[in-house]
């Protein structure tokens, strides 16, 4: 399991021109899945983006989680994560789980969050086509893999 996580100040994914889900001051977090994947990946993971001290305190100083500052989460699935750049100028995505598989794990991931946070998340749409706009704040990016926790 992999994420991408950016600090923002505003995100908002669309799918088919209308708003499927928009936060303020939080985190657009991009998740991809595979295979390997399980619920201990899932609630590791979780646990971390909930707690990791990427906000900034009153003095500036990068001490806060997204849980602390009462942040929202706009989570969107990228299958494109796993994309493997080896071999030629096509990126395959062989790694990538199958939808039969990544989303019972995505729907899973979302309560789990939801759990940790104790609120509602945002979503977009597993497979959708969506176009996500954000103001990424920092700029923080983070990416966070469960099968290398570095």
């Amino acid at each position: 399991m992999r994420v991408v996580l950016q600090r923002v100040t505003h995100a908002e994914v669309r799918i088919n021109n209308k708003i499927n889900g928009r936060i303020k001051n939080g985190l657009l977090i991009f998740l991809g899945i595979e295979d390997g994947d399980n619920e201990e990946d899932i609630k590791w993971l979780c646990g971390k983006i909930a707690h990791l001290r990427i906000f900034n305190d009153k003095n500036g100083v990068m001490n806060l989680s997204v849980k602390e500052v009462d942040g929202d989460i706009l989570l969107i699935s990228q299958f494109t994560l796993h994309a493997s750049t080896k071999k030629g100028n096509r990126p395959s995505y062989i790694k990538a789980s199958k939808p039969e598989f990544a989303i019972p794990m995505y729907n899973k991931f979302i309560t789990q969050l939801e759990n940790e946070m104790k609120k509602k998340i945002e979503t977009g749409e597993f497979g959708a086509m969506m176009d996500i706009s954000l103001v990424n704040n920092g700029p923080v990016t983070i990416i966070i893999d469960t099968k290398i926790k570095e």
